[in-house]
């Protein structure tokens, strides 16, 4: 790829806009599918290649007529688990919702850990009316996964959801925390040991208001897929492994 290639990292300054827009299917009749709009935008912009983190969908890479390249934190998290939970081989990963299931089965499937998920049924957007846990976590410490998280509320009701079936702690660990509104209040009144994100959005300010958020950096996986693709090399590698 020629030096001059206009390489695009999506920050989450920018990419914040980009999850909150990307709408990938028509929910009712004549919806808009905004996540076509965001890659018309950055294309037009002049991107000619799109590096990015743990995308709300994968089609949206079919949006494109660029290439992307959608990186996973799921080797950073992975490494997250053994390093800072010495109870981890005792442990069932959940997905607050059924549409994490493979994401969820992945992680727990390369920790040879059990998993579960939990069923929800909503009233209206962000208001979780109904949770039902499929799964057991009796006796286990439970480690919530997402790929983002907004108001929190789904992440706390499932929280509590957990506790009262028996889980003797729980985590969250989510790629794109945006903690939005009652987001950080919620997440202080929850019975969480920590919840855990990527910087792919900056956390400095939520921190200093709730001590239960962590930070994984995943600055040195962003920058590895930008040496790679600048030097022509497979970016594959870094789907499964953390850059040292």
């Amino acid at each position: 790829m020629p030096a001059r290639s206009h390489q695009l990292a999506v920050s989450l300054q920018s990419y914040h806009a980009f999850l909150m827009l990307a709408r990938t299917k028509r929910t009712r009749y004549r919806a808009p599918i905004s996540a076509k709009l965001v890659a018309n935008m950055l294309s037009v912009a002049g991107a000619d290649h799109i590096i990015t983190m743990d995308l709300h969908a994968s089609q949206i890479q079919g949006f494109f007529d660029i290439p992307v390249d959608n990186l996973y934190a799921e080797p950073a998290v992975l490494k997250w688990i053994k390093e800072n939970i010495a109870e981890w081989k005792n442990c069932t990963i959940v997905s607050p919702d059924a549409g994490g299931a493979k994401r969820v089965t992945s992680i727990a499937d390369r920790l040879n850990v059990d998993f579960a998920l939990i069923h929800k049924e909503r009233k209206k957007a962000n208001e979780v009316d109904r949770m039902v846990l499929v799964g057991d976590v009796k006796d286990r410490v439970a480690i919530l996964v997402d790929d983002m998280a907004d108001t929190c509320g789904t992440i706390c009701h499932a929280a509590d959801k957990l506790v009262s079936a028996g889980a003797t702690k729980v985590y969250a660990i989510l790629t794109h925390g945006i903690f939005s509104g009652p987001a950080i209040s919620r997440i202080n009144n929850a019975c969480f040991e920590a919840v855990v994100v990527t910087n792919t959005i900056p956390q400095e300010d939520k921190m200093k208001h709730c001590s239960k958020i962590q930070v994984i950096d995943i600055s040195m996986i962003l920058a590895e897929a930008i040496r790679r693709t600048h030097n022509g090399e497979s970016v594959s590698y870094l789907f499964s492994h953390v850059p040292l």
